[in-house]
């Protein structure tokens, strides 16, 4: 099966693509948004424009993929 690149619907802040990267590259995408952030004040601000061009182009995640598994933050609380 072939890996595509998607933005995250579960592992957003903003609009998920650092979250996609982090799936995409199977890293932790905190690692990636503190990469993104380096590289922006490195860049004076560039990366924010990549950052953009990537959240239009690169596609949200289609709900029939599989998602990967909550974690105990993610999970929505149970009622009594």
């Amino acid at each position: 099966m072939q890996k595509k690149l998607y933005r995250s619907v579960i592992d957003k802040k903003l609009c998920g693509v650092c979250g996609g990267l982090g799936d995409y590259f199977e890293i932790d995408s905190t690692l990636v948004r503190l990469l993104w952030v380096i590289l922006a004040f490195i860049s004076c601000g560039a990366a924010l424009l990549g950052y953009l061009i990537c959240a239009i182009i690169v596609p949200s995640q289609p709900q029939s993929i599989e998602q990967p598994p909550y974690t105990q933050e993610q999970q929505e609380p149970q009622e009594p």
